[in-house]
């Protein structure tokens, strides 16, 4: 069953339009059940009724025609139970609508299954046979494993169908798709797509400007990996058999200019650009070959990759052009990295689309030190399709709009203004403390990790820095940097923001923060080997790193150490070991200075309940909110199926915030929070009321904080708290929160979704 299951996802999968993908699925699903008829109804998003939209064994006239309504039929039983229905009779059933000319009133038996994708019903998939009888539990175990398996890939080919060939001169059916939020703001503008180097199923569509150029450039590159291949061949040839060396025949066969060549180039001649012909040709038949049965056929199929592959690599090296960038570019791509931002003009770049990465993703955390709108995680996101073509990015809540109703585009348009005077508006508080209406002092920091981020945070008023990432400097690298190389970057810090505190943390890899070369592969990574794990394990790591960062701060006193991802005390100890030799080895050399402030992360639930005894341990506590929501929902907060579970006004988080700032207290110890919900408004009034001493985060958010505490008092705050502590769900707690800032003159702030 797994290999039908394999190989009808995987025909499904290689559809090149929604109508093709159910087509498929009719047929194979007939054929491997052994049934007489398979239809699938799906739902209409814009009225609900379920359409007959594809099948094998009814009237096909009467695809896209008949339809049923809203719990309407066995067909809207099935979507209206969400789960099976299996019947030997079906006429016998009361809820039976009988559909005229589909041609089924001679099939009796009846199994329905949804089609059902994050809990949103597309449709019914149906099975039927003439003979009077049940289907068995394993037929229906399969219908229904069918099902969720091709549930993604049909909400895939759905959303494409928005921005089909057809539709690519304009207009096309409104589409929204989902991410995760990796930079606030809103951004309007026109996709630019950029692909990776030779990555046949990255290429965008695009039109050739120049079908001459474009034929003659894909040529060339033929005839290099003609040339190379040859060269291959001649350089092997006294070590190959006669058969071996005939392959190389087979490969300069497959690019000669009457077969794959061929056809690349009549898509060229038709007005597709080569790299886009090359990669769909190829992707063609790469797909034929893997669904041929023969092991020895179908392995060509990773040659025909390998032709290709090298074709596109030169191609790309040749399309080295100046690229014009239109005035609000969106960048989009499967997998930006921070060298593709730094190919378009700063003043160009609107915003960012990512496929894959997370809001912790190095891409995303420059964008917010640039403060540019990014939507990270964007799974189903048919990029390769969308060059030119206009978008609107929600960096608030992680969504993509394509084609847009009028009416949507303006009030995005409306959102995108009032940003743009709110922050007009806040340029004035830049000198101006963070004091409650009622007196009280709140000091704001920054959260940094790149030497960018210094001057965009010094100009929105931040008095310190709350978390600096010095793994961004190692993600950066192709090694580990030496301990020279770590004191000059660390050192750029500390006298960019002297005589502020700059509070450092130690080396936080895994999770999804691999070193390339460094890789950590695990099944469950966020519950792995990553943060003071990693660098207990390697002292030689830890100890470069606080010796880098005790001479940085020689002459300064402004390092503050902070120790990440701590679950119990003897990790705590053992660490405070390492700092306090490493000290006291630097003062044997000459290096003078006394022993910085050292902390600890709260971000794990064994923290938060051992809050006191780490205390009594170290000079400071700050709250990393983001991990600690997550490990207390049990959410990965960069999963897109799961993203809405994640909220840090949960009332869950909301106490271990409450138990962790009443711990600090208790032991005369300050505390901080350097997670998103410093930099939300919301959060900040309750963190405020709760008795944190200081806020820390992205540089972009400092001035909305800003504007929230000063336009409240800390009574009015702490009988906020109270109330909300009383509440039972995040729902329920944020819609407090947006009535509290709408009553105190700040809706502005509130930025939900616009649908």
């Amino acid at each position: 069953m797994l290999e039908i299951l394999r190989k009808i996802v995987q025909e499904v999968n290689a559809a090149e339009s929604l109508v093709e993908a159910l087509q498929i699925i009719v047929r194979r699903v007939r054929d491997a059940m052994g049934t007489e008829v398979c239809t699938v109804y799906m739902r209409d998003p814009v009225t609900g009724r379920f359409v007959f939209c594809a099948t094998e064994g009814l009237n096909p006239e009467q695809v896209g025609v008949a339809s049923l309504a809203p719990g309407e039929g066995l067909v809207g039983l099935v979507a209206e139970r969400e789960e099976p229905v299996n019947l030997e009779n079906a006429e016998q059933h009361p809820r039976f609508q009988f559909l005229p000319d589909i041609g089924e009133e001679r099939f009796h038996s009846f199994l329905g299954v949804p089609i059902i994708h994050q809990r949103d019903v597309l449709g019914v998939l149906v099975v039927q046979q003439a003979q009077q009888r049940r289907f068995d539990e394993s037929e229906e175990a399969f219908l229904v494993t069918m099902s969720a398996q091709l549930a993604g890939v049909i909400a895939h080919a759905q959303v494409t169908g928005a921005v089909v060939e057809e539709n690519l001169a304009g207009g096309g059916a409104p589409a929204k798709f989902s991410g995760v939020p990796g930079a606030p703001g809103i951004a309007i503008g026109t996709a630019v797509v950029v692909s990776p180097i030779a990555d046949l199923y990255a290429v965008p569509r695009r039109e050739a400007r120049n079908r001459r150029a474009e034929l003659r450039a894909f040529k060339e590159a033929l005839d290099c990996v003609r040339a190379d291949i040859q060269s291959v061949a001649d350089n092997l040839g006294g070590e190959l058999s006669p058969e071996d060396h005939a392959l190389f025949d087979v490969y300069l066969g497959i690019l000669d200019d009457s077969a794959i060549g061929a056809e690349v180039a009549a898509q060229i001649k038709a007005g597709q650009w080569a790299q886009g012909a090359l990669s769909q040709v190829m992707i063609e038949h790469i797909r034929h070959f893997e669904r041929i049965e023969h092991s020895y056929l179908k392995e060509r199929a990773v040659d025909i990759k390998d032709l290709g592959t090298r074709v596109l690599a030169y191609l790309q090296a040749a399309d080295k052009e100046v690229r014009t960038f239109p005035e609000q570019t969106i960048l989009v791509g499967e997998e930006l990295t921070a060298s593709s931002l730094g190919e378009i003009p700063r003043q160009c770049l609107a915003g960012l689309i990512s496929v894959r990465g997370s809001g912790n993703s190095h891409v995303a955390i420059l964008a917010r030190a640039m403060g540019v709108p990014t939507v990270m995680g964007a799974v189903d996101l048919p990029f390769t399709r969308l060059q030119d073509r206009e978008l609107i990015i929600d960096g608030y809540n992680g969504t993509v709009h394509l084609n847009p109703p009028p009416e949507v585009k303006q009030r995005f348009q409306q959102v995108l203004d009032e940003d743009r005077a709110l922050f007009r508006d806040l340029e004035s508080l830049r000198d101006e403390p963070c004091v409650t209406l009622d007196g009280k002092r709140m000091p704001l920091w920054v959260n940094t990790g790149l030497i960018e981020d210094v001057g965009r945070s010094l100009e929105q008023g931040a008095e310190g820095v709350g978390l600096y990432r010095t793994e961004v400097p190692f993600l950066m690298r192709e090694r580990f940097p030496s301990e020279e190389e770590q004191r000059q970057i660390y050192r750029n810090q500390l006298e960019a923001f002297a005589p502020k505190p700059v509070t450092m943390r130690t080396l936080d890899i895994g999770g999804d923060k691999a070193l390339p070369y460094f890789p950590i592969e695990e099944d469950n990574p966020f519950l792995g080997w990553r943060g003071i794990r990693v660098t207990l394990d390697h002292p030689e790591i830890f100890l470069a790193q606080i010796r880098a960062m005790l001479k940085a701060n020689a002459g300064l006193a402004n390092l503050r150490i902070m120790l990440p991802m701590i679950c119990n005390v003897s990790e705590l100890e053992e660490a405070l070991d390492l700092i306090r030799r490493s000290h006291r080895e630097l003062l044997q050399e000459g290096v003078q200075g006394e022993l910085p402030p050292v902390g600890v992360m709260v971000e794990v639930p064994a923290a938060v309940y051992q809050a006191r005894a780490l205390a009594r341990r170290v000079d400071f506590l700050s709250v990393g909110s983001n991990d600690l929501t997550q490990y207390l929902l049990a959410v990965d907060r960069n999963n897109t199926r799961v993203a809405d579970l994640y909220h840090s006004l949960h009332p869950a988080v909301l106490q271990a915030l409450a138990a962790v700032a009443e711990a600090a207290r208790c032991e005369g110890k300050p505390i901080g929070i350097c997670g998103e919900l410093a930099g939300d408004p919301e959060g900040a009034v309750l963190l405020l009321a709760m008795g944190y001493d200081m806020l820390s985060m992205n540089a972009t958010s400092l001035p909305k904080v800003k504007k929230a505490l000063r336009n409240i008092d800390l009574g009015e705050a702490r009988s906020l708290l109270q109330e909300v502590m009383e509440m039972e769900d995040a729902a329920s707690v944020h819609r407090r929160m947006e009535r509290f800032l709408t009553e105190h003159g700040m809706e502005k702030f509130i930025h939900n979704p616009v649908d």
